[in-house]
């Protein structure tokens, strides 16, 4: 039998050996017998031989007893961990009911730090990182977006929605994929009923499906037979949620109808619950319907096929590459399939100037090239959010810290009768947990709470974020209170693992640890950190306040628009002018209407850009210049929007199609292409024709933000919509009041006009308005939240460090009072104190945030990161706090009773 080495031993004192044990074991018993075998008087040989008999297979057996003692240690440790962690948790929890106020405040404290999070992350979680469930090789799906340089070349545009004729290039073009699919969400009436509500419905092709591991649970999905153009086949697949509450989840209802939009139906399955189709950032789809199906359905009428026109955008593109292509070659392919339709557009000198290409991304939208300022926003915002849970432990930590100073003769106590300084860290580690454990409990119903306010300004509407029935939320929360627990437990364990037996049995209390170099770390780091969220606060907020003081051109808050959806009815050019001119009509019969009048495109909802040529600027100038975008209008449309007319007339009712072009010029376009001349009357020669008729410019409006809020070139003109009428149209309504309290009159009296299906929809001009400035909002909300949160929490530090610093200085302050200090002078030394750490805290952020400040500038409006006066502001609110923080405990300092405080020393 052979040795146990002899390092195999040391274990023992550090866990049980269980293979030196049994090793131990049969050796004793080989050694016994064969003893007992000598003295029976046999030979050596016969020895070995009567051993080998008796005990068998020596291995086999000191396998099992292995195997069998490494069982019955390993229950042994599990039994004595879990009886170790009830008696931490039990002493955990007497000596926190002996502090309620403290436990509360810590619970507190964790509860804003971990709410804050799993509310953010349940947001950002969605719009960043969250793709569809039952999703199929996740990281091989990609979305497709075309990249359409501008003519300047400066920057590029990426829309997502195809034409047909695109998609098919790109499908049959490549060779680096697995499968490809197009799908569009859209938003149609569900129902047989005349008010039936518009849902959410994903128009697929019959390739969508192959994406997911997803059967159906009841029929089947559409074939690629039923989605071929020009019209496909009615059939439906429902969703689960459907099938259940129109058709009692029952099988029969294979074979049934619905109407969706115009058109009734078949169902031919139902999808899994749960299955969401492709739908990222809005409510689940009702219902999928073969794309083909309903593109025949809403482009009926129109002179080309909508299979082979370029310009209706049917949907979005999916594609999956094949497991050996990278992501860079399948880009490359994508590109190259595009080249051909590139050229016939653009010719080679532009192409080569350009250089267009494809681009295959995340599915989640705002993870691709289009990604919004909100989103980026909502990113920052999480980043915050973690700095807010930062401060929070800093100050949990600062608390327990303080605790464990106060606790030292306690601790010294344990460690002279025999407590192990490992157990004395597991217990105060257990404490620590524990307090994590209640702050993240109360977290959650924090979160919840808050979860409806935070999904009105980031989440898109339809979407949802919850937060206790969601998986990966709670995870989140379990995996922040174990940070939180690890974070401020290691401050107390850190300064009991210092704890000096002697020392402490004889000082006690009497010693002055006030002055922990820890703690004033934690406190200047807290300090550091609202800094930090206090200028992002400052400069979202005045943002915020720029963005909503500018003049835009045109007036918000009495103006409704009313969106025209026709659903497939078709009607030809005579017939939607007499349309137009029945709702012109219907609204101004509203009452509180003022004027209505038509427009091809709202502000800020992206202008159409024109072909224009101005005779006398040559082909070179007119390059450099930047996109010309325009509206058709009807007349009253600048009275309706409160544009001013700065010379000139606005659109008359005289310009109509018989009469010379008339166009209206933003005072910016007419300084461009006139500089130093009068506009007035100048010709335009706006269309693709080779030589269009002139178009005069008989007006010039103010500047407006027509594209968007921030640089706005103002290169905007306005044709009649009566010579030249436009294939989209909507309604904006001016009214003597407040716009919202007309919404629905408004509505019902324009619904009363539609044809068939159609509809329309009213909402206010300030919605609109309100998207553009959403990020703004977003930022300045909840940085000013988080800003406030985080100055709560320093202060509450700062209070906490200065009292205890007070309470242990009380003899040396009664020394100092006895020997004739003024109050005032005991006041100024705690007050002297907390400003010296304010000033700390406010050196250290301001240089941080000075370094990182302008990572913020594209989220900015019109104010510069490195802001002078939101930075002096910031400064002068934490010296007030520091300095509110630190007066209080310095005054109570400065009441002490010498006699008494010398006495009881």
């Amino acid at each position: 039998m052979p040795r146990v080495p002899h390092w195999r031993r040391y274990l023992r004192f550090w866990r049980p050996d269980v293979a030196a044990d049994v090793d131990d074991e049969l050796r004793f018993h080989f050694e016994a017998r064969a003893e007992e075998l000598r003295a029976r008087g046999l030979a050596p040989a016969d020895v070995a031989r009567t051993i080998a008999e008796e005990f068998g297979d020596v291995e086999a057996t000191r396998r099992g007893l292995r195997e069998i003692g490494e069982r019955v240690e390993r229950r042994r440790e599990r039994q004595r961990w879990w009886h170790q962690l009830r008696t931490d948790l039990r002493y955990a929890v007497r000596g926190l009911r002996r502090t309620p106020g403290f436990a509360a405040a810590v619970v507190a404290t964790l509860a804003l730090g971990i709410g804050a999070n799993a509310a953010i992350f349940a947001v950002v979680d969605r719009l960043l990182f969250r793709l569809p469930p039952m999703l199929d090789a996740p990281a091989r799906t990609h979305r497709v977006y075309l990249g359409l340089p501008t003519p300047d070349g400066d920057g590029e545009f990426f829309p997502d929605l195809l034409p047909y004729p695109f998609y098919r290039q790109l499908a049959d073009g490549t060779h680096a994929f697995a499968r490809t699919a197009l799908y569009a969400d859209v938003r149609l009436p569900v129902g047989p009923e005349p008010d039936a509500p518009e849902l959410p419905v994903e128009t697929v092709s019959a390739s969508f499906f192959g994406f997911f591991d997803a059967p159906p649970v009841l029929g089947r999905y559409f074939g690629a037979a039923e989605d071929r153009p020009p019209n496909g086949s009615p059939v439906v697949v429902l969703s689960d949620a459907t099938w259940r509450s129109r058709f009692g989840g029952r099988a029969d209802a294979l074979g049934a109808t619905l109407r969706i939009g115009a058109t009734t139906y078949t169902v031919v399955g139902v999808v899994p619950p749960g299955f969401v189709g492709a739908a990222t950032d809005a409510a689940a789809p009702v219902a999928f319907i073969p794309i083909s199906a309903y593109e025949a359905e809403v482009t009926a009428g129109q002179r080309r096929g909508w299979w082979t026109s370029t310009s209706v955008n049917v949907g979005t593109m999916l594609v999956q590459r094949r497991p050996d292509v990278s992501a860079a070659v399948a880009q490359a392919d994508l590109t190259a399939a595009m080249m051909p339709i590139w050229k016939e557009w653009m010719g080679d000198g532009p192409l080569a100037r350009f250089r267009p290409r494809v681009v295959a991304t995340s599915l989640l939208p705002e993870r691709g090239p289009n990604q919004t300022s909100a989103a980026r926003v909502a990113a920052l915002v999480g980043a915050m959010a973690l700095v807010v849970l930062l401060i929070a432990c800093a100050n949990v930590a600062n608390l327990l810290l303080a605790r464990a100073l106060r606790r030292r003769r306690e601790i010294a106590v344990r460690l002279a009768i025999g407590v192990s300084r490992r157990r004395l860290l597991a217990q105060l580690l257990t404490e620590s947990l524990l307090l994590a454990a209640l702050g993240g409990l109360a977290g959650l119903l924090v979160a919840r709470w808050s979860a409806s306010a935070l999904h009105a300004l980031f989440a898109p509407p339809g979407a949802e974020s919850p937060v206790l029935g969601d998986t990966r939320t709670l995870a989140f929360v379990g995996v922040a209170v174990l940070v939180a627990g690890v974070l401020t437990g290691l401050a107390p364990a850190w300064q009991a693992g210092r704890v000096d037996v002697t020392r402490h049995l004889r000082t006690g209390l009497r010693e002055w640890a006030g002055r922990s170099r820890l703690r004033v770390a934690l406190l200047v780091l807290q300090g550091a950190l609202s800094v930090l969220l206090l200028v992002g606060a400052g400069l979202f907020v005045r943002s915020l306040r720029n963005a909503t003081r500018i003049r835009l051109g045109y007036d918000v808050a009495p103006v409704l628009t009313a969106t025209l959806d026709m659903h497939g009815v078709r009607l030809d050019t005579a017939h939607t002018a007499a349309l137009r001119e029945r709702l012109l009509d219907a609204a101004r019969r509203v009452p509180g209407v003022e004027r209505a009048a038509l427009v091809s495109t709202l502000p800020l909802r992206g202008g159409e850009v024109g072909m224009l040529r101005v005779p006398g600027i040559d082909s070179m100038t007119w390059r450099r210049l930047p996109d010309f975008h325009y509206a058709t209008v009807s007349p009253d449309y600048f009275a309706v929007m409160g544009t001013r007319i700065v010379r000139g007339r606005g659109i008359a009712r005289s310009d109509i199609a018989e009469a010379p072009g008339a166009m209206v010029v933003s005072a910016t376009m007419a300084r461009t292409l006139w500089p130093g001349q009068d506009a007035m009357g100048r010709c335009v020669r706006v269309g693709h024709a080779a030589a269009p008729p002139c178009t005069y410019v008989v007006g010039v409006a103010e500047d407006t933000k027509a594209t968007r809020l921030h640089d706005d070139p103002s290169l905007y003109y306005y044709v009649a919509a009566a010579q030249m009428p436009p294939r989209r149209a909507v309604l904006v309504v001016r009214t003597h009041g407040d716009a919202p309290t007309v919404v629905e009159s408004m509505r019902r009296a324009l619904q009363r006009e539609m044809p068939g299906a159609a509809r329309v929809a009213v909402a206010p001009f300030a919605d609109v308005v309100d998207e553009e400035t959403r990020s703004w909002r977003m930022g300045a909300t909840m940085f000013v939240v988080f800003g406030a949160l985080a100055l709560t929490l320093a202060a509450v530090g700062l209070y906490a460090v200065i009292a205890y610093d007070v309470a242990q200085r009380s003899h040396e302050i009664g020394v100092r009072i006895t020997l004739g200090a003024r109050p005032g002078d005991v006041v100024w030394l705690g007050v002297r104190q907390g400003m010296t750490l304010g000033i700390a805290g406010i050196g250290i952020g301001g240089a941080v945030t000075l370094a990182a400040a302008g990572r913020l500038a594209p989220l900015l409006f019109e104010v510069s990161p490195h802001d002078p006066l939101v930075y002096a502001a910031v400064a002068a609110a934490m010296l007030a706090v520091a300095a509110a923080a630190s007066v209080i405990p310095a005054r109570r300092a400065a009441r002490v009773d010498p006699n008494v405080v010398l006495r009881s020393e």
